[in-house]
């Protein structure tokens, strides 16, 4: 069963924010993130017969601008200049109690965001990709570099933050492995 267009079209026009939040967390820059979001679209309407009716179209979406993504860093690689705006926003695994301070969670939400920023964008990028689930075969493929490369760069990521965050392991009476 074919999906109709103006289903379509009110599909795609209810995941435009979604996707438009997602490129803004990948881009961190709003005309980047414009260009990403219509290069996605775009790409959606061009293969929708690629698209199968009762699939996750989010899902679809997110792939189709994550590849955006990727293969525009690849290229900027290619010409060895690029803007270095990557992602500003990760997460790192805390332990399970709550930091009761909402200024304190700012600053320390700002040092990390500040640390991961600091990182090289191949640590960057590596870095995010694993910390949204993906897996190091999977970002190995998305990034066309080989396996060890990726648990290299994700090692090397780890061990930078580590060391730029461990006055919140000492505060907070965190062990640091």
């Amino acid at each position: 069963m074919r999906i109709i267009q103006n289903d379509f079209d009110k599909k795609i026009a209810e995941e435009l924010l979604p996707l438009r939040n997602y490129a803004l967390s990948l881009t961190h820059d709003l005309d980047d993130t414009k260009d990403l979001v219509q290069d996605t679209i775009l790409k959606a309407y061009r293969y929708k017969s690629k698209f199968q009716e009762g699939t996750n179209l989010r899902g679809w979406l997110y792939t189709i601008l994550k590849n955006s993504f990727i293969n525009n860093y690849r290229r900027d690689m290619k010409r060895n200049t690029f803007l270095d705006s990557t992602v500003n926003s990760y997460f790192i695994d805390l332990p399970s109690h709550k930091i009761d301070n909402d200024a304190e969670t700012k600053f320390i939400r700002k040092d990390l965001k500040d640390a991961i920023d600091q990182l090289s964008l191949d640590l960057r990028l590596t870095f995010k990709l694993n910390t949204e689930g993906y897996k190091y075969h999977e970002i190995a493929e998305e990034m066309q570099i080989p396996i060890g490369t990726v648990k290299t760069r994700i090692f090397v990521a780890r061990r930078i933050l580590r060391e730029r965050l461990k006055e919140y392991a000492e505060v907070y009476g965190l062990q640091i492995a």
